[in-house]
């Protein structure tokens, strides 16, 4: 065990001490923050110039009901055609952009915005729904109600809606306040993080490996310690590293939720009754529930890291370049891809069956099961997932030595699926 250790502290010390180590490491939780509260904070604050868009009306019904807002003023126009507004509003004018509404407003192709730059989404949403509720508003004095106004004054309803999580007890006060919005930016940025810790960790595993195996340094190594030694030790190595990072990002985030977050945000941004940006606050200052998320995010790291990394250090060994290790690089990369795809489906619903099967195959679980936990998933699905995904290691790292003990001394040959089967069974 000694000769390991020499070969972890190796492997550790020379990457920790590199620069670029201590610069991504503390950077990386102040990325982490603002992406989460950015959006939030895009959405509160931003604002857009109030762009002018010319309403030709043919039907007579629209123009003079719709209402202007800080992002957009209509202006009526009733003297020229379609085309020829559109040549005369063009983009040196200053307009936005000219709304044409036919005769038949529920035609087809009646209701036409051209514009002179690119349209927001938000911005076609907000024109849609004015010329809906306009012809809906019609539609409804068609049928001469008396005090039709006050009536839709007071049927209109705003719910804000509350979610807690069941724990069984029904007593409100011991339910946990949850919020999708909040649920989704964690589950991306910690799926995402992860996703990137073993795809660069591993790549660092094979170069690692590749780079020994060329210049011969394995060859004198061999002599005093075992191939298998040697692989665990730069695997352990490397994942130190990794932990290391994370605990830092760990320490950083949690002190600044604690300590920087009040500090940051005052009282009237704090108290505000945005529900998402609430949603945020709240959450990133709770310290105990960021100090579970970086717990189990340290264990699928680790577990995630180990698998793969064993993976790409049999990799590493059985060629003689980098470029010649692309082949079994593609292979091993793919499942932590379709771990990206599937943790899209998380979004949409945590507890569906391919999300499910996703988080407890040991090659996807990794990413999928991290972006599931800020959903409040039960813990035995979490250990479950987690014992799958030690196991497969062990199982892994078993056919990584005997490819690895036979392949770092295998020299001039690009060795095929074939070969490596051998090397396994012998």
């Amino acid at each position: 065990m000694k000769k390991m250790y020499l070969i972890i502290e190796r492997e550790y010390l020379e990457r920790v001490r590199k620069k670029s180590f201590i610069i991504v490491t503390l950077l990386m939780p102040i990325l982490m923050i603002g992406l989460m509260i950015a959006p939030t904070l895009m959405m509160l604050y931003s604002t857009s110039d109030q762009k002018q868009i010319v309403v030709i009306d043919k039907s007579g019904r629209v123009a003079d009901k719709l209402q202007p807002s800080a992002e957009i003023l209509f202006v009526e126009e009733s003297v020229l055609s379609k085309a020829e507004a559109c040549n005369v509003y063009n983009e040196e004018s200053g307009i936005f952009g000219v709304l044409y509404i036919g005769e038949e407003i529920e035609a087809r192709d009646s209701v036409q915005l051209i514009t002179n730059s690119s349209l927001s989404p938000m911005l076609e949403e907000n024109i849609a729904t004015q010329i809906s509720s306009i012809v809906e508003r019609e539609k409804l004095l068609a049928y001469n109600i008396d005090n039709l106004d006050e009536i839709l004054a007071n049927v209109e309803t705003h719910i804000e809606l509350s979610t807690y999580l069941n724990d069984g007890t029904g007593a409100e006060e011991s339910m946990e306040s949850t919020s999708s919005g909040m649920n989704y930016i964690l589950g991306l940025v910690l799926g995402m993080l992860l996703y990137m810790v073993i795809l660069l960790y591993g790549q660092m595993v094979l170069t690692s490996v590749v780079e020994e195996k060329a210049s011969r340094v394995l060859d004198v190594m061999v002599t005093t310690c075992t191939p298998f030694q040697l692989m665990m030790g730069k695997i352990l190595g490397i994942a130190l590293v990794a932990i290391t990072q994370i605990g830092i990002w760990a320490l950083l985030v949690i002190s600044s939720s604690k300590f920087l977050l009040p500090t940051l945000l005052p009282a009237d941004i704090a108290a505000t009754n945005d529900m998402m940006l609430g949603s945020v606050v709240g959450t990133l200052g709770d310290t105990g529930y960021i100090a579970m998320l970086f717990t189990y995010l340290l264990l699928f790291i680790l577990g995630g890291f180990l698998l793969y990394a064993s993976l790409y250090a049999a990799a590493g060994s059985a060629v003689d370049s980098v470029q010649d290790g692309q082949q079994f690089n593609t292979v091993i990369m793919l499942p932590i891809i379709l771990s990206i795809i599937v943790m899209t489906s998380v979004f949409n619903d945590p507890n569906s069956s391919l999300v499910f099967w996703g988080s407890m195959i040991p090659f996807t679980s990794p990413v999928v099961m991290v972006a599931r936990i800020p959903f409040g998933i039960p813990t035995w699905e979490i250990v479950t997932s987690l014992l799958i995904l030690y196991a497969t290691f062990i199982l892994t790292t078993w056919m990584a030595a005997k490819i690895y003990r036979v392949g770092i001394f295998m020299h001039g040959k690009r060795p095929s699926w074939g070969d490596l089967w051998r090397w396994i069974r012998q």
